[in-house]
């Protein structure tokens, strides 16, 4: 009771601290900077500027062979970090302005000018800077104090700038998918050679002959891992490697392929389950467009041979292709087969012809052309080699056969020579 009654006042309620902003928060520990300490760094700014030019053109070889305007995006990226330290010691905040009062507009000049090595070398030597003038900047008793503000600032303009590198990078990669995507549709579509090049140069692209382009279905999850895993298999078998996802079909480019049949072979493993045909070797750029216009219409037709293989080449579904309708297919029968057999004579059309309507029986061949058949069998080698389909092979003597039936319709029809007029 009596302790109740005593004039001892009772102590006041805990009253919670109001939060300082942001600009003003502190870390526990952290003694605030005296007044003479601040005056004296907003007094040396400029000569901390100056000496720190000096010493980027002294202690780093490559900064001194930046042209004038790189050097000075760099310089400005630098002053400005020491005088947004002098703000930041004043008042200590979190690290998310450090991103614009630091670089500023500068992140688009720093990362094309410098690597992100270089970028840290030039932070080093601007803290390096500002630690050998502690002694000069500050009391005894705050220099430990200064010393650790300065490593602590350092640490946030260091994690800012790998920020910069890193979005940096992102963009560039993502411009770069885009540009690779729309390179690729010119190819197909065939746009400008010149502007192609151009593109593709934008890539890194440096081939300059045999381009083959491989078209098949695209896996479910063509994602950023898969293309990557895509372009490294690429690699090992083509100079330069381009790809496109089209909907449900992926494309790949390849430059100077060294090994072709083993490379489509091995690459065609990594599309999903469904055709995969690739087109003839183009000797330009400008002839890529066919190559790639070959293969999708191989695509498109490849459903019709059930026995194809995988891969399988937009020539061998030459007969497939012109009966879905591709001109450039009938084109290249007439001028690949029909014509140069023609050419050769010796019979060869007519025996090719009576071999493949016969029932491909080299004895009812040699009595329907009453010749022997040892004739018919070497009349067929000829045919083989003029050009390159052996009409033994069943596969093959399909090619043959449509070949035959596309070249005449392709003829000319005769005309029959005109009859003198009777006299009246």
């Amino acid at each position: 009771m009596a302790a109740k009654n005593s004039g001892t006042a009772a102590a006041p309620a805990a009253v919670s601290p109001v939060p300082k902003p942001a600009r003003e928060r502190r870390r526990p520990g952290q003694a605030k900077a005296s007044p003479e300490t601040l005056q004296r760094l907003r007094a040396t700014i400029g000569p901390l500027s100056t000496t720190m030019l000096r010493e980027l053109e002294n202690t780093l070889p490559w900064y001194r062979r930046l042209s004038a305007d790189e050097r000075s995006t760099l310089g400005l990226v630098a002053q400005n970090g020491i005088a947004a330290f002098v703000s930041w010691y004043e008042q200590p905040s979190s690290p998310s302005w450090v991103l614009s009062d630091v670089f500023g507009t500068a992140p688009t000049e720093l990362t094309r000018s410098i690597s992100l090595q270089r970028a840290l070398q030039l932070i080093r030597t601007v803290v390096q800077v500002v630690e050998d003038r502690v002694p000069e900047l500050a009391a005894a008793s705050e220099q430990v104090a200064l010393r650790e503000a300065v490593l602590r600032y350092s640490r946030e303009v260091a994690f800012a700038a790998a920020d910069v590198y890193a979005r940096a990078a992102e963009n560039r990669g993502a411009w770069d998918t885009r540009l690779e995507a729309l390179a690729v549709d010119g190819i197909q579509r065939g746009e400008n050679p010149d502007a192609l090049q151009s593109r593709i140069s934008a890539l890194g692209w440096t081939s300059h002959n045999r381009f083959t382009i491989m078209v098949g279905p695209a896996p479910a999850e063509a994602n950023a891992t898969f293309l990557a895993t895509l372009r490294r298999a690429a690699g090992r078998f083509a100079a330069d490697v381009m790809v496109g996802i089209q909907g449900d079909r992926l494309i790949l480019v390849l430059g100077n392929v060294a090994d072709p049949e083993t490379a489509y072979l091995r690459l065609s493993d990594l599309f999903a389950a469904g055709p995969v045909v690739y087109g003839p070797l183009a000797a330009t750029l400008a002839d890529a467009t066919a190559s790639a216009q070959a293969a999708f219409a191989g695509m498109a037709a490849a459903k019709g041979w059930t026995g194809a293989p995988r891969p399988v080449s937009a020539d061998d579904l030459w007969p497939e292709r012109v009966m879905a309708g591709d001109d450039s297919a009938r084109r290249a029968l007439v001028a690949g087969i029909y014509q140069p057999l023609v050419a050769a004579s010796n019979g060869l059309v007519e025996t090719l012809n009576s071999y493949l309507e016969l029932g491909h029986s080299l004895e009812a061949a040699a009595r329907d052309l009453f010749v022997h058949s040892n004739t018919v069998r070497y009349r067929l080698r000829r045919v083989c080699d003029v050009t390159g389909w052996d009409p033994l092979v069943p596969r093959e003597a399909f090619v043959l056969q449509t070949a035959l039936v596309v070249g005449r319709l392709a003829a000319p029809p005769r005309q029959a020579p005109e009859r003198p007029a009777a006299r009246g």
